[in-house]
């Protein structure tokens, strides 16, 4: 074939269709640049030490807090003992039962009602002890379905009918110390008082029966220092519970809390000498109903306090009161206390009185 080009050399025009393709390589270029993205470049290698070996350092108990959980007033020595909740039943009959040992060392004191509408008491101990509590008598249904709020307590008795006893000993939750039983040791008769109502216990004792017993409870109630809206005066209230045990609730401002009586004279703790006081009195109205086993020949069956559901009640705190709606949805569940539009009422910090009340029972204030 003739070139068609006779002053170009055949190397010339190569040379020139190659930068021509270069030309043209770099116009495709651009305009493919505009639809796509580009690959991202990659990193240059670089050296690098091998990472340093971990460990795995466990994180801190948790920290107790300086305040009681059952009271929130500063624990004693500014730390709160790594012990559970004890529960000991206290009687609290007219004759022999009275006056009583411990009671103002107790975080909270539930008062009972029992078989023939006499009163008993649950005192539940945690932050404080006292060398001598009593006089301690037989476990009742109600007691387990109150301290059960406290996950894992003790519960101290003596003795009762074989139902109750085979119950509270067969919960994995609760440690039971039968005071007439297996735990006898841990308790003492005193002279001076006449059986059943002589047998007496201790803080120590007890806490000595459970060594590897160490969580402490968490907050029974909501507390606060600032009296909650709705308060109204109230310098006393009086509960008729049955002949001999008609309980009145004073406000003492010399003691800064309630003082309890009965019968119209001031109620003695028998250990101290000194006015058994509460710094709050919680009453709650409960529904009741009698169980199959009676506590003694010829009597009814035992009392059974319905407090899991909800309820009328009053908060007393600070010579006040205020009208609540208590609820409690589980047994492992504490109490709450709410106004009528929902508001949450809390406790003065200090010791708590639970009044259970049976409906219908007679409630009197004096403002």
């Amino acid at each position: 074939m003739r070139n068609p080009f006779p002053r170009l050399s055949r190397k010339r025009l190569i040379a020139g269709a190659a930068v021509l393709l270069a030309v043209i390589g770099v116009v495709l270029g651009l305009v493919l640049s505009q639809g796509t993205t580009p690959a991202p470049r990659a990193a240059a290698p670089t050296t690098t030490s091998p990472p340093a070996p971990t460990t795995t350092v466990p994180a801190p108990p948790p920290k107790l807090s300086h305040r009681c959980p059952l009271t929130d007033v500063p624990a004693p020595g500014g730390r709160v003992p790594r012990r559970p909740a004890l529960a000991v039943k206290i009687g609290n009959e007219p004759y022999g039962a009275r006056p009583q040992s411990g009671l103002n060392e107790a975080d909270i004191v539930f008062d009972t009602p029992a078989e023939g509408f006499i009163m008993r008491y649950i005192a539940i101990y945690q932050c404080h002890g006292t060398p001598s509590i009593g006089p301690t008598r037989s476990v009742r249904w109600v007691d387990w379905h109150l301290v059960r709020q406290f996950i894992h307590p003790i519960l101290a008795f003596a003795g009762g009918i074989n139902p109750n006893v085979d119950q509270v000993q067969g919960f994995n939750w609760l440690r039971s110390a039968d005071l007439l039983t297996e735990a006898a040791g841990a308790a003492g008769r005193i002279s001076s008082r006449v059986a059943p109502d002589n047998l007496y216990t201790s803080t120590a004792a007890l806490y000595r029966l459970f060594p590897r017993s160490n969580r402490p409870p968490k907050p029974a109630f909501a507390y606060s220092a600032a009296l909650p809206g709705g308060a109204a005066r109230a310098r006393s209230v009086a509960i008729d519970f049955s002949y001999g045990t008609d309980v009145v609730w004073k406000w003492d401002p010399s003691h800064h809390g309630w003082l309890h009586t009965y019968g119209g004279v001031a109620d003695i703790d028998a250990l101290t000498g000194t006015p058994v006081t509460a710094t709050n009195v919680v009453v709650l109205f409960v529904s009741y109903r009698f169980g199959p086993y009676a506590e003694s020949t010829g009597g009814s069956g035992d009392f059974e306090s319905q407090t899991v559901g909800r309820g009328v009640g009053y908060v007393l705190r600070q010579g006040t009161s205020i009208k609540v709606t208590w609820h409690r949805k589980f047994l492992i569940s504490p109490f709450t206390f709410e106004r009528a539009h929902g508001e949450v009422v809390s406790l003065a910090p200090g010791r708590t009185w639970v009044e259970l009340v049976p409906v219908r029972t007679p409630v009197a204030f004096t403002r």
